[in-house]
């Protein structure tokens, strides 16, 4: 029987028990979705290799489940979130593939540099990158913002796919396919997060741009863009009151799950969107990016 969008993941109101960032997923009510139960593979990346930045959580794990499930080897980039990236790897490597644990910080180059060779050498080539690790805070006045954070909020968002495509580019073969995580506040930015809303325009634009710059290589470069989305971002950024009403603002009326998102991901890296390429996929429940 077909599935009711509006109740087939849980509906505010949600629990408001705040986190200190990063977040941690145990701790989160009701758990998130990942696609643990639900997500079945069916072969589409089948021998190819991916790296996932941000893959300790949310929608970075959801994704490698996913990519694991249709045959993919995954490296599990993640700044330091031991407990939530090995429980990643598990699910990796309980669908038969195989998982490397690479924890550092991306808003270093020389360390996305070093996450794209050790994908190469571990796992035997790069066919997939996905830039989805993000950082983001909440304020109601731009003077709330320090110089250092929107620094911070620039280097891990922009600045780090910057660096990892950059590399990347250089070893990957013609059929390779890049994948960029924006945003609905690319297009509708939020303004209590004008840092990380900044940074998902620039991530939108930056996409559509290196698509045309690659494509006479054979690359394809793509991005997803989420509207609200129950990860451990959200407790541990937002104030409580806007936790407890996440997502009902949207016409579905709640949140979406990480698992939602994951198809959307397979099918810009699969060959069966061959001649996608600097598209922008909106996941939104159904607000609409103008």
């Amino acid at each position: 029987m077909p599935q009711d969008p509006r109740t087939a993941h849980p509906q505010p109101p949600y629990s408001d028990d705040k986190q200190p960032p990063p977040g941690l997923t145990n701790a989160m009510e009701p758990k998130p979705d990942h696609g643990e139960a639900s997500y079945k593979g069916s072969g589409r990346l089948a021998g190819k290799v991916a790296l996932i930045t941000g893959a300790d959580s949310g929608i970075g794990r959801a994704v490698a489940i996913a990519f694991a499930r249709e045959g993919a080897d995954v490296l599990i980039s993640y700044l330091n979130e031991d407990e939530d990236a090995e429980e990643t790897a598990r699910w990796v490597r309980e669908a038969g593939r195989r998982a490397v644990l690479a924890p550092g910080d991306i808003t270093d180059p020389a360390h996305c540099r070093a996450l794209v060779q050790r994908t190469a050498t571990e796992l035997g080539g790069l066919h997939i990158l996905v830039n989805n690790a993000a950082f983001q805070r909440t304020h109601e006045a731009i003077d709330e913002i320090s110089d250092e954070e929107w620094d911070l909020t620039f280097r891990t968002n922009i600045h780090s796919q910057f660096y990892l495509c950059k590399a990347a580019i250089g070893l990957m073969q013609p059929g390779a396919t890049i994948i960029n995580t924006t945003s609905i506040n690319a297009k509708t930015p939020s303004p209590s997060l004008l840092a990380y809303a900044t940074t998902k325009g620039a991530i939108a634009n930056f996409t559509a741009g290196l698509a045309q710059l690659v494509a006479e290589k054979g690359i394809r470069v793509n991005c997803v863009a989420p509207g609200p989305i129950w990860t451990p971002l959200i407790p541990s950024t937002m104030p409580a009151d806007e936790v407890k009403t996440f997502g009902e603002n949207v016409p579905l009326k709640r949140a979406g799950q990480p698992v939602e998102l994951a198809p959307a991901y397979v099918l810009l890296a699969s060959d069966e969107s061959s001649y996608m390429t600097g598209a922008l996929i909106p996941v939104t429940g159904g607000r609409p990016m103008l």
